[in-house]
């Protein structure tokens, strides 16, 4: 059998598969070996970059170095 037959073979038994979790689990599975590394975010997960983006813009973020070394501070109070 050939690659191109091969895949064809497995998109037909794939299209017949109606059992949800067994379909993620081959989309994991195909996720993990696919060329394509392009990230998918969601509606809601893209407003909240654009939203941090406009908070550094506005000086509202703390370097992490300093972040780390405050909290160490704090813990250090406890």
């Amino acid at each position: 059998m050939t690659t191109l037959q091969l895949k064809n073979a497995l998109i037909q038994k794939i299209s017949e598969i109606e059992d949800k979790s067994f379909l993620e689990a081959i989309k994991t599975i195909l996720d993990a070996k696919s060329k394509s590394k392009k990230l998918y975010l969601t509606p809601e997960l893209i407003n909240e970059i654009m939203e941090s983006k406009q908070e550094i813009k506005k000086g509202l973020s703390i370097d992490n170095d300093l972040l780390e070394k405050e909290t160490e501070e704090w813990l250090k109070e406890k």
